[in-house]
């Protein structure tokens, strides 16, 4: 008999196996690669930058001293370094840049025409930005001493820097809404000035054998000669072909086979009703509700903050009549902004993938219930103890313990060390509880496969967050950041989106909406689609923050390759309806809710991700756009449409499940106003403020330089404030209408379980 007569209709050829092996290979070779490149391509840090005399002006030691001011302070949520950062404050990179430019434009000028730059007519000028081209594009660094040539009045020009950034710190309305006198030690603002001037120097000064800089000729500033490079032209041009061609490729591919993504097939038991459970709900499933209560706690307060830090960029200086800044200064709001919103969607995702290990393994193991208790538990003391350290950290109440209990100041990792210990052995104890769950099934050859990929995406989650461990306050900047995006990016969109397609295929075959063949094709499939564009595509995070014009090569087509599944993801969002509309059956699907979320998923990803993220990935939009508006259009459309959405999906899910019918009404009604409430809002705020005003900062950018459309001279102005107030109607509309409703939606589920369980005792 053939090998082809052998196969059952309910195999998958091993090609599946071996192309996600192959992508996986290739992918985390060349992104190890590039990591590895870094530390050799890294800007060098001068043992000492000094003047023709041999006095120092400053030091290795001031420079990386300098970082960890800049981190303790939690600066990284107030402005960027190369793009990098928040957006309250300016680039601290590109502003230094410009007022060293700016200084030696007036020397050049008084020497030269013995007039102030100002008055130069445009002739004169030419000559002058020409000069100060020359000197800021010429390398005076010695490698083999370490020792960094100063010009005779560069004392005068790092002096004068000082006092600039001792002078930003003093007001709260021209910093974006830092504690007055944030920063105020003499020593540390010199150590703080000479961090910045070197990420000025790299910025601007000639690689050696390039004609770029060390961060691919970034920020943007005609005055020092920072133009875009021919590379970053180029590899924009090419990462459309690979867009296009991909994209081709793809739907050629769904359209020769038919059975490519989501399809209905007959229901395993069509005795009962669209979706029904066919066994009861378990001690330890009932306990993931109050996981899910906390998540949307947590997304509420989230929301409030962001509405807050969303004031600050609107009115940094009042807070209707109350100084905010002295108590819950803008930094500090934002840190939890970001921190919130990994915590609660992370939550939600816990709690799914133990409701959901407990139906494959059809009951809980020994115990399963309290130790999901002691889970819990240990997540409120890390998102509490977290919290409270960011706040006493960037108020340097810590002393030396701020990197371990305070904030560590990196953008999206700031918790302290000590929290970020705690997290992983919390996420390991997680995957510990998901794999006792799920061992029984492991015996049955049907459902096998889905408890291997089960548990190899949920052991990915705390596996890529290693990486968070790899460096220190201290750390070259442009190595930090090559592990942070290790993280987030391989998070965000690579292990979280397959966790979660595994969680969906699981749930759908569980249900009965879809054929056992049908689920594990699409998990193979999105695990090449996912992986294909999205580990190499880590690298477009990397264009600007000290690696070499292969980052930005590799980066640029392969992110362009990122938008090829989420396409695909409208067309499963399509799948999503037909499959539940109870086709197979009269009565109607039991989880409508969970799977209209689903939807929005795939609306969201496809135009937050998909057409916002490949806008401002190619290298010439990001080269004018990072950390400006578009920036954080793309990661609210992003984060919020597609791992909200997810995270509220599970809520649903879990929520239908567990829910007494007779108390189902109330929280449905719930969970329906907060759909529409929160996919509404977002789009209110994307379409009325942050899209339009990141347009229209981009363009400022172009005409003006990067550095001005990052300072108050542009955000202060009259058409970008109005736009900043234009996000308080999507936040009130996402918060009141969205965030409000579902947090009472689960409540009232977690009250109607509550009683439930005390009328069973």
């Amino acid at each position: 008999m053939s090998t082809s007569a052998a196969q059952t209709p309910e195999s998958l050829s091993p090609w599946w196996g071996w192309a996600v092996g192959l992508v996986m290979l290739v992918g985390f070779s060349a992104l190890i690669l590039l990591s590895v490149k870094a530390y050799d391509n890294a800007p060098p840090i001068p043992a000492k930058a000094a003047l023709p005399g041999g006095e120092i002006v400053f030091t290795v030691d001031d420079v990386s001293a300098g970082q960890a001011v800049f981190l303790k302070y939690g600066l990284m949520n107030n402005g960027t370094i190369w793009g990098h950062g928040g957006m309250l404050g300016p680039d601290f990179s590109a502003r230094t840049l410009h007022n060293l430019g700016v200084f030696r434009a007036e020397r050049i000028a008084v020497e030269r025409f013995n007039a102030t730059y100002a008055s130069l007519d445009r002739e004169q000028k030419g000559t002058v930005d020409g000069e100060v081209a020359v000197a800021f594009k010429t390398n005076r660094y010695d490698a083999a001493s370490g020792v960094l040539a100063l010009a005779p009045d560069d004392r005068i020009a790092f002096d004068g820097q000082v006092a600039y950034w001792t002078d930003y710190f003093k007001d709260p309305a021209a910093n974006g809404g830092l504690t007055r006198g944030a920063v105020g030690d003499p020593g540390e603002l010199r150590q703080l000035t000479a961090f910045f001037v070197w990420t000025a120097w790299a910025a601007s000064v000639q690689r050696p054998g390039a004609s770029h800089s060390y961060t691919n000729n970034f920020p943007y500033d005609p005055l020092v000669g920072n133009h875009p490079t021919g590379a970053t032209v180029l590899w924009s041009a090419i990462s459309l072909i690979f867009l296009l061609g991909g994209t081709g490729v793809v739907l050629l591919a769904f359209g020769k086979f038919d059975y490519l993504g989501w399809h209905g097939g007959a229901r395993q038991d069509a005795g009962r009703p669209a979706g029904a459970r066919a066994v009861a709900i378990t001690p330890a499933q009932t306990a993931t509700v109050k996981f899910m209560l906390v998540a949307a706690l947590l997304f509420l307060a989230q929301t409030l903050i962001g509405g807050a830090v969303a004031h600050y960029r609107a009115d940094p200086g009042d807070f209707y009549g109350v100084d905010l800044a002295e108590w819950l200064p803008s930094n500090l709001l934002r840190g939890w902004h970001l921190q919130l919103a990994i915590f609660w969607v992370a939550t939600s995702y816990v709690a799914g993938a133990l409701f959901v290990a407990s139906d494959l393994g059809a009951g809980d193991p020994k115990g399963q219930r309290t130790l999901v208790h002691v889970l819990f538990w240990a997540l409120v003391a890390v998102v509490v103890g977290s919290l409270l350290g960011q706040w006493a950290g960037i108020r340097n109440l810590l002393g030396d313990l701020w990197f371990w209990i305070g904030n560590q100041g990196w953008e999206y990792l700031e918790i302290g060390r000590l929290w970020q210990v705690l997290l992983a052995g919390g996420l390991l104890f997680w995957f510990w509880l998901v794999f006792r769950a799920v061992q029984p099934a492991g015996r049955s050859p049907e459902l096998r496969p889905f408890v291997t990929f089960f548990l190899i995406a949920a052991f990915a989650i705390p596996f890529f967050y290693l990486p968070a461990f790899f460096y220190g306050a201290r750390t070259h900047f442009s190595i930090v950041d090559v592990w942070r995006f290790w993280i987030i990016h391989l998070w965000v969109e690579g292990f979280f989106e397959f966790f979660v397609t595994v969680i969906v295929a699981v749930i759908f075959f569980q249900l009965g909406v879809v054929r056992r063949i049908t689920a594990l094709r699409v998990i193979y499939l999105d695990a090449i689609l996912y992986f294909g564009g999205g580990l190499i595509g880590t690298a477009h995070h990397w264009y600007f923050t000290g690696q070499t014009p292969l980052a930005m090569a590799l980066g640029a087509t392969f992110s362009a390759l990122e938008v090829v599944p989420l396409t695909l993801l409208t067309l499963d969002a399509w799948d999503f309806f037909k499959v539940t509309r109870g086709e197979g059956g009269p009565a109607p699907f039991r989880h409508r809710w969970t799977f209209l979320y689903l939807m929005a998923v795939g609306f969201w990803n496809f135009l937050g991700a998909g057409v916002f993220g490949f806008l401002i990935n190619m290298p010439i939009i990001s080269y004018y756009e990072v950390g400006t508006s578009l920036t954080i259009n793309h990661a609210h459309a992003a984060f919020i449409g597609v791992f909200g959405m997810l995270g509220v999906g599970l809520m649903a899910y879990v929520l239908r499940e567990t829910t007494p019918d007779s108390h189902w009404p109330r929280v449905e009604t719930c969970v329906k106003v907060a759909f529409w409430g929160l996919n509404l809002g977002l789009a209110m705020m994307v379409f009325l403020s942050l899209l339009p005003n990141g347009l229209l900062q981009l363009w400022d950018v172009i005409e003006n330089g990067y550095w001005h459309a990052r300072s108050p001279a542009f955000t202060g102005s009259a058409v970008p404030r109005f736009l900043e107030w234009m996000r308080m109607p999507g936040d009130m509309v996402f918060i009141f209408a969205g965030a409000l409703p579902l947090t009472w939606g689960v409540w009232l589920a977690y009250r109607a379980l509550s009683r439930r369980d005390a009328d069973i005792r």
